[in-house]
């Protein structure tokens, strides 16, 4: 099968042509090697033909700048191990900036690979008076060139019978651009250097010797030339020398050159008009970015995010756990009495089932971000955050990566690649998952459902109804506060101790502001449905019918069901750590629920589900009122005291240590090939867990001293 790459700038409109493309037939995987996260899916052409579509990371230029960068040139360049080969390339052109975008096109079109110009944009670019001449470009370009509307879907089709026979097309004119004779020469020489000692193909050589030339950053230099051998590297340093003698700066020069070109080929092809006044945008990026309104209104969107993802998922949350306890009822009278219905009743629909009730909520923040991202707005928030993170020393690109891990630590870690600077990078990967996952929000939800009362806390009563944010609510956002508060603490910590520097300047491309495209939305949230449901069915089952068996295991016929527990492998595993978390006010159950979370946070809610289902009479199982995991959560008591073990002192204690702790093996995996050390994967592990220890026990004594218990 064909690979097509699409490949353009960031915010160009590149993976909504993607969704477009490709629908529901993508898959998410890895670069071979690394941890780039791969996009790729079925494109089914015109005439029945299936194509391959490799959606690349956004890029500025073949020359890389940042990790992301590296990936898209290594993959095009044929550089990246057992990565397939790409067969033909589609250019997403933001019309609208047409001139910054076609910096990288003019460096594709010398791939000498089949290739089309997608234009996008281009009701905005109408708005700013900017008029193209397709057929010009694609005169001027040498390759064909398509419009398309990605919100109304206009030219997919004119696109799609390009792609049908573009492997047949003639290939892109030859380079255009002219550089001054000194940096033409030394292109030349590595170029036939890379050919005669690498075997690399013509094009290849000589983009690859402009990268060499004009790499300014010695580590990635240093990287670079690391692939090569010892007689081009020694040719690169002579080279640059030579270039460096001259006075000129190669790439400046390189650059310059590129622009005389693109000048030429807008002077023929772009026209301008009059703008239309879009002065509704600037008066609402006035009060965005207004240094009191902006973070209000910034605050009060996190707010609605919060209370939409606790109150408003109750209802299809409910359906789901109707839909669990009804299958529940129907499957257990089919299985014999024994080991074999415990370990479906209460090791399958008592683990899995209580992390799919939360699903709704998860979905909803995944949601609201896709959303907020999509119109434009993400953008502007980095901005006003970047006020806040400079003085703890993190780079304003760190917000995306640190919102980003609201919804999963792992793409916002892989997301700090755009970060330029190795130290501001590491930075932003230590104090990353410190921000609340969705994968905590099924221990929240739990917590604060079955131990903090139903009330509205800020807010008005009228004619016995309540108006206002609940109690849960409060709670919610405090955690996701104390979360991003000890991120910023933390990295105020590291950037004046053991990774001193200031971060480097700020600079961040503002997109338009746009309605956001709902199908690529649902596209981006049924995705995060579905791993989240099959990381539950795969992971979690897997897990859920380990801790049954190690719940039931040995097993003492002639115990009462608490006894039978304590003696159990389970009982044994959490005997052994409930000292070292009896002062935060957790016993031994809730020790299990911390060992097994590790391998994710959500199944701390499965190890519950099915440990305090193995006390139950199996036979009721379905009914919720007797059955559901709060219930028998509040009804536990500590058999010396007799008092409650789960108050709501201890359930807030839990979600704190929740807030703090690392809690999730992928997200170890990620930090240490993102950071390629064991040295600061254990370093970011050991903190975060005594941190988590400190300020739970810290909470708890300060709960006791105002009374509660």
């Amino acid at each position: 099968m064909s690979n097509f790459a699409l490949v353009g700038n960031p915010n160009s409109g590149k993976t909504t042509l993607f969704n477009a493309l490709t629908g529901l037939r993508q898959k998410v995987g890895n670069y071979p090697g690394v941890t780039v996260e791969r996009k790729e899916g079925d494109l089914v052409l015109p005439g029945g033909a299936r194509v391959n579509m490799v959606d690349l990371p956004g890029t500025y230029s073949l020359t890389p700048h940042s990790p992301d960068e590296q990936i898209t040139r290594d993959v095009l360049l044929g550089f990246l191990p057992d990565s397939a080969d790409i067969s033909a390339l589609v250019n997403v052109v933001d019309v609208s900036n047409l001139e910054r975008n076609l910096f990288l096109t003019t460096q594709l079109v010398e791939l000498d690979l089949p290739m089309v110009v997608v234009l996008t944009m281009g009701d905005l670019a109408a708005q700013r008076g900017v008029v193209v001449d397709t057929e010009c470009l694609a005169e001027e370009l040498g390759v064909p060139v398509v419009r398309v509307d990605l919100r109304k879907g206009a030219g997919l089709r004119d696109l799609t019978a390009f792609l049908e026979g573009i492997e047949s097309l003639p290939r892109p004119r030859p380079r255009l651009a002219h550089e001054p004779a000194m940096i033409g020469d030394s292109i030349e020489a590595i170029a036939e250097a890379l050919v005669a000692y690498h075997g690399l193909p013509a094009p290849i050589a000589k983009i690859e010797a402009s990268v060499l030339l004009s790499l300014v950053q010695p580590a990635r230099l240093e990287r670079e030339l690391a692939r090569w051998s010892i007689p081009v590297r020694e040719c690169v340093g002579v080279a640059r020398q030579h270039v460096d003698n001259s006075g000129l700066d190669a790439a400046t020069a390189l650059a310059e050159a590129r622009y005389g070109w693109i000048g030429r080929i807008a002077t023929r092809a772009v026209q301008r008009t009059p703008e239309k006044p879009i002065g509704w945008e600037d008066r609402l990026d006035r009060v965005l970015l207004h240094r009191f309104w902006g973070y209000a209104i910034f605050i009060a969107l996190l707010v609605l995010v919060f209370e939409a993802m606790f109150r408003w998922a109750s209802i299809p949350a409910d359906a789901i756990q109707a839909g669990i306890d009804a299958l529940g009822v129907a499957v257990a009278p089919l299985l014999p009495e024994g080991d074999l219905r415990d370990l479906v009743v209460a090791g399958v629909f008592g683990g899995v089932g209580n992390t799919l009730v939360f699903l709704p909520q998860i979905l909803i923040l995944f949601l609201c971000i896709a959303v907020l991202e999509d119109t434009g707005y993400l953008a502007r928030a980095a901005f006003l955050m970047d006020r806040l993170m400079s003085p703890v020393g993190l780079h304003g690109k760190a917000f995306v990566p640190l919102l980003s891990s609201y919804a999963c630590a792992i793409p916002g870690i892989l997301s700090t690649r755009t970060i330029e600077s190795p130290k501001a990078r590491l930075l932003t990967i230590l104090v990353a998952p410190l921000m609340s996952c969705s994968a905590r929000i099924p221990v929240y939800a739990l917590m604060t459902g079955a131990f903090l009362p139903n009330t509205t806390a800020i807010g008005i009563q009228s004619g016995g109804r309540s108006f206002g944010i609940g109690l849960s609510t409060l709670v919610l956002l405090g955690m996701y506060a104390l979360g991003t508060v000890a991120a910023f603490v933390m990295a105020w910590l590291f950037n004046r101790t053991i990774l001193k520097g200031e971060p480097p300047t700020f600079l961040m491309e503002m997109p338009a502001y746009r309605a956001p495209n709902n199908k690529a939305i649902a596209t981006q949230v049924l995705e995060r449905a579905w791993m989240f449901v099959k990381r539950a069915g795969t992971l979690i089952l897997s897990i859920s019918i380990v801790l049954w068996f190690l719940s039931t295991y040995p097993k003492h016929p002639d115990a009462p069901p608490s006894e039978q527990l304590e003696k159990s492998f389970a009982g044994r595993i959490g005997g052994t750590i409930e000292p070292l978390i009896k002062p935060l006010g957790f016993d031994a159950r809730m020790g299990i629920g911390l060992v097994a979370s590790f391998a994710a946070r959500e199944v701390f809610v499965t190890a519950m589900g099915t440990i305090y289902n193995i006390d139950g009479d199996l036979e009721e199982t379905g009914n919720k009122a007797t059955l559901a995991l709060a219930e028998r959560m509040r009804a536990q008591r500590d058999p010396v005291s007799g008092q409650p073990v789960y108050t709501p002192l201890t359930a807030i204690c839990l979600m704190v240590y929740y807030v703090l702790a690392m809690q999730c093996i992928s997200t170890v995996a990620v930090v240490r090939r993102e950071t390629n050390s064991w040295r600061w994967t254990f370093f970011q592990i050991g903190y975060m867990n005594v941190l988590a220890w400190g300020v739970t026990y810290l909470i708890r004594q300060i709960g006791f001293l105002f009374g509660a218990s």
